[in-house]
């Protein structure tokens, strides 16, 4: 393949992401028609819970509807041009989709936001594992080494008699 090609090649998910500005974010941002914006946080270790935020980002009242794997968690309305702040618990061990509604009279709830949170914290209060022993994989690579030097050694042992000649 010749030098130009390559670099052809090399350039074109850049050329693309250049003429495509919107294909090149990576990041969704807000729709610029939501009445309010969800910003969610990791879970808290200590009670279990992930806090929430809701900023209004019109100049009216605007009610929600916050769920946590199709329940309903809470419900309320947020003042114009301010933030709520609302706790989603979530099990240890587990994880929750997290989903910001918003609601209007007459007309259908509107999904504005959408989340996946993990509660991935350790499950004893500052206890440590037991020692079980060695690591499983430091194990597997001195069986590997091992074994690789028992064949080179047999190898050699071999490669030692086999051309034999006979008298």
């Amino acid at each position: 393949m010749r030098i130009r090609t390559r670099l052809v090649l090399a350039t074109l998910p850049l050329g693309g992401a250049l003429f495509l500005p919107a294909a090149a974010w990576a990041w969704p941002r807000p729709d610029a028609g939501d009445p309010f914006t969800m910003t969610v946080d990791d879970v808290a270790c200590r009670t279990g819970r992930a806090t929430v935020r809701l900023h209004n980002q019109t100049r009216q009242l605007v009610r929600f509807d916050l769920q946590a794997d199709g329940e309903s968690v809470s419900t309320g309305s947020i003042p114009a041009r301010r933030s709520v702040v609302r706790h989603v618990p979530v099990r240890k061990g587990s994880a929750a989709e997290v989903e910001a509604y918003s609601v209007a009279e007459g007309e259908p709830d509107t999904l504005i936001d959408s989340t996946r949170v993990e509660n991935d914290c350790s499950w004893g209060r500052g206890r440590r594992l037991p020692y079980t022993g060695l690591p499983a994989d430091l194990i597997a690579k001195l069986a590997t080494a091992g074994g690789l030097v028992i064949t080179g050694g047999i190898l050699w042992w071999y490669g030692s008699i086999w051309p034999r000649s006979t008298p």
